[in-house]
Parts: C-alpha cells; sequence; structure tokens
C-alpha cells in the first residue's frame, strides 16, 4: 500500500491541487470493510499561507478502479464514501488564527457532516496577539463543542463549486470578542468586512435553508489598557435561528435572524435582524426587546468604559428598532426606567471618593441625566433617536452595539 496506492494518491492530490502539497505516513488497507487509513497526514500552502496536520484519517466506500489503473478518481467515486479524521489543526499565518478540531465525520450517504469539539482562536495570548501591531485590533474566540450539518449535497461540496445544506445545528457554542482600545486605529489599514460584504465576494454558490444556535453564549470586551481588566458585556443562553443563507440569490433576499437569551445573566432579551446577504451595500435593520433588571448589573461594562457606576435604579422595559442604510443607522430606542442614580469613579482605582468625582456627579444627576423616565398623565417620555454613522475600523459587532449605545444615550442624557 504505502510503496503503490500512496505514490497515486499522492500525485492525484497535486494534480488537483497544483499549489498544494501532502505527506501521508503509514498507509493501510482493510478488504472487508473497503477502508484506507493513515496514521497521520499534513497538507501546505507553497506559499506558506496554509498550514494543515491531521491525526488518524480513514476513508472508507470509495470506488478505487479508476485509480488502480493509473487514472485519477473521479467526483462519483466517492457517492457513497465515509470520511473521519482527528486530531485537525489548520493554521492561518496570514490572519493569525489557528483551528483545532477533535474529529470530523464526513458521510456521502448520509449526506451528513459531524464536527465535535472545534477551536478558532489565536495561537498565542490576548498580550501577545496585540503586541504583533502598534494599532487597535479586535481578537475573536471561537469554541463549538458540537455541530452537525444535514441535508448536504456533498458531491458538489467535493467538487468546491457549491455549498448546500438543508440545516445546521450548533451545540454550546461561545464567541469571545475583545477589542484593544489603548491603541489608536489605523487609518490606512482597510475597513473590517461586514458578513454581506463577505458572502457576497465569494464565487462559490453557498445555500443552508436553516441554522440553530442552542446553548450559546456571547461576550463582548473592549480593553484599555495592557493587563488591565476589560468591560464587560454578556449574552447567556442563546437560542438562535438563522434562515435564508444564499450569497449568490436576488439581491433583495435576506438571511433572518432570530435570537432570544439573557443579558449579564439577569435581563430577558430578544432579538430580530434581517441582512440582504447578497447585497454588497452595508445595509441590515435589528430590532428587539429586553425585560426589566437592575441598572448596576451594567457595571461590569460602563465602570471601564465611561468611568461611572450605577448606585440605584432599575429598569423595567427597553424597546429597540434600528434601520441601516449604507452604514447610516437611524431608529429609535424606548428605555422605561426610574430612580437612576449614576457617579463619576476613579479611571485607576475605581475609587467614588474625590472632590472631582463627587462634582461631576452632582451636576450629571441634579442637571444633566434623565434620572427617570416613565409616563406620566399625560403619557409623555423620551424616545431615544438612534443616529449613527459607521467608523471605517468597526465591526459589525462594534457597529451595531454603537449605533445602539447613540439612542441609549440619547434617552439617558450621556
Amino acid at each position: 500500500m504505502n510503496w503503490f496506492i500512496k505514490p497515486r494518491i499522492t500525485k492525484a492530490f497535486a494534480d488537483a491541487y497544483p499549489t498544494y502539497s501532502i505527506h501521508i505516513t503509514n498507509m493501510n488497507y482493510s478488504i472487508l470493510k473497503n477502508r484506507f487509513g493513515f496514521d497521520s497526514v499534513s497538507l501546505r500552502a507553497d506559499d506558506g499561507t496554509f498550514l494543515s496536520t491531521m491525526g488518524q484519517f480513514s476513508v472508507s466506500g470509495v470506488s478505487w478502479t479508476h485509480l488502480l489503473w493509473g487514472r485519477s478518481l473521479a467526483f462519483n467515486d466517492f457517492a457513497n464514501s465515509v470520511v473521519d479524521v482527528h486530531d485537525i489543526v489548520i493554521a492561518f499565518p496570514q490572519f493569525q488564527y489557528k483551528l483545532n478540531c477533535e474529529s470530523l465525520h464526513i458521510s456521502m450517504p448520509d449526506s451528513e457532516i459531524v464536527v465535535n469539539a472545534l477551536e478558532l482562536q489565536p495561537p498565542v495570548d490576548d498580550e501577545q496577539f496585540f503586541a504583533q501591531s502598534k494599532f487597535r485590533k479586535t481578537r475573536y474566540r471561537l469554541v463549538i463543542p458540537q455541530c452537525r450539518a444535514t441535508g448536504l449535497s456533498c458531491l458538489e461540496l467535493l467538487n468546491g463549486k457549491n455549498y448546500r445544506a438543508r440545516a445546521a445545528q450548533i451545540y454550546n457554542a461561545s464567541l469571545s470578542v475583545l477589542i484593544n482600545k489603548d491603541k489608536p486605529v489605523n487609518s490606512n489599514s482597510l475597513s473590517p468586512r461586514m458578513p454581506n460584504v463577505v458572502l457576497s465576494s465569494i464565487k462559490e454558490s453557498i445555500q443552508i435553508d436553516s441554522i440553530r444556535i442552542m446553548n450559546g453564549r456571547l461576550i463582548y470586551n473592549e480593553r484599555f489598557g495592557v493587563g488591565l481588566e476589560p468591560a464587560v458585556l454578556t449574552f447567556d443562553s442563546m437560542q438562535v435561528s438563522i434562515c435564508g443563507i444564499d450569497n449568490h440569490g436576488n439581491i433583495s433576499d435576506t438571511a433572518v435572524i432570530c435570537a432570544q437569551g439573557m443579558l449579564m445573566n439577569t435581563g430577558a432579551m430578544s432579538l430580530r435582524m434581517s441582512i440582504p446577504v447578497a447585497s454588497p451595500e452595508f445595509s441590515f435593520r435589528y430590532s428587539g426587546f429586553l425585560s426589566g433588571m437592575n441598572l448596576s448589573e451594567f457595571n461590569p461594562f460602563i465602570e471601564v468604559a465611561e468611568h461611572k457606576r450605577f448606585k440605584t435604579g432599575s429598569l423595567q422595559s427597553a424597546v429597540f428598532d434600528v434601520q441601516v442604510i449604507s452604514g447610516s443607522a437611524k431608529g429609535n430606542v424606548r428605555a422605561l426606567y426610574k430612580d437612576m442614580k449614576i457617579i463619576s469613579i476613579n479611571s485607576s482605582t475605581g475609587s467614588e471618593s474625590g472632590v472631582g468625582n463627587t462634582i461631576v456627579s452632582f451636576i450629571a444627576n441634579n442637571m444633566k441625566l434623565r434620572t427617570t423616565n416613565i409616563p406620566d398623565k399625560l403619557d409623555s417620555m423620551k424616545i431615544g433617536e438612534v443616529k449613527y454613522m459607521r467608523k471605517s475600523d468597526e465591526t459589525f459587532f462594534e457597529y451595531a452595539w454603537f449605533a445602539l449605545r447613540s439612542g441609549i444615550g440619547d434617552v439617558v442624557g450621556f
């Protein structure tokens, strides 16, 4: 096997992907199961932009007739194949990220892919990641314990022309986002690409009828100094459904995202977002609702990001609706709250003491801020105006949050 079949597999791969190289160790074959196995496989792009290693790798159910006669395998030869791969590591040096995956199972007969223990993150810690640039960066860390895609057009996927699936289920995923705001923005860098731009620019067709995320978690962080604790917003127990992904459909076709979860483990929040995925223009709409919660639950964020602290105050409910057209956000925020008292704190120590902090807090609570926003007998209350233009360095998460925050600030008086 190692001297007859393995060279043919290597040659077939080289013919199909001339800019990549493959290395296979210790090949074996089971006649009864029609299964080839490899102790390890490594792939490498000739330009060094892609590196991958895999542990045990097996392929069964392949029709090997063409290969035995010295010809290349055809896509139909894989129609009944099953692939199992373990201990996958993929490095993307130019993007400073690495992907790890415990196991991957692909079944052509079942039209199914199952991924276990997937992680995408930088290969170094946060300090090393941010130290590689003198400008502001965003670090992502994605963990997916299990993902299952069904109803796949597997042969089209193998051919690399179309990526179609009926459904995908993602279980217990978590995404951590960290921005180092202690560094300046690189005015000469390209703007982060938005989801619709990424999808519409892909030549291959991507069609997924539905994606469901069960029990997800999102952690949004802003850092303002090396080694300092970041400002934190968390969304837990997230149930998310995404429908209508088609990057080469009509320009008016939209992907609809519906999500529910707990904000800061306290307030129940729902969100609906519509994104025209085939349009190159950065336009979308999102709206949602937040239930009642104690305002002090936001202190882990505003103490660091704004150098302020909620002492008292309760939110009864909040509703928002934001329309984005070509990067310009407009909309409204209706927030019902009462007895809000906010104080200024020392940016270094977090202390509330000091004459300066006392004066600023007194002015804010008695002359500037709207401490209560409840309808009176005339049903009058402040409705916040969302008015925000995207900055060139903002990612999708940043932009959506800052646009919404502009409406919150208009209500409160920030």
